[in-house]
């Protein structure tokens, strides 16, 4: 049995779910399969099917020592502070993420 990490997902409301998901999973897909949609309802079906180039995807990540993006999309949403793309993700160990309040993309986080 491979390790498990506990994802906790807040929504907008303030609900939480907490997922157990596979170490090297996917995020993007482990959202979609336990029911939770990282999309809006404009971009459910006009999204690029995770492969990092519609960042329609992106969630808030509130650990610390969240993963380090590898995909350039993720790099610069990262870097300029924007969501971080749920599809380019791994999860590598506990997290909590947060729903991006947005109508495509979401606004950025001003940093300080």
């Amino acid at each position: 049995m491979s390790e498990m990490h506990k994802v906790i997902y807040i929504g907008l409301d303030g609900s939480r779910r907490d997922l157990h998901v596979p170490h090297g999973e996917n995020l993007r897909r482990a959202l979609l399969a336990a029911g939770i949609s990282p999309y809006t309802r404009f971009t459910r079906r006009a999204n690029c099917g995770g492969r990092g180039i519609c960042a329609t995807c992106g969630v808030w990540l509130e650990n610390q020592d969240a993963p380090k993006p590898v995909h350039w999309h993720d790099k610069a949403a990262a870097a300029f502070g924007y969501p971080r793309l749920s599809c380019q993700m791994r999860v590598t160990r506990d997290m909590t993420i947060k729903q991006v309040d947005k109508w495509v993309w979401g606004s950025r986080r001003v940093k300080g």
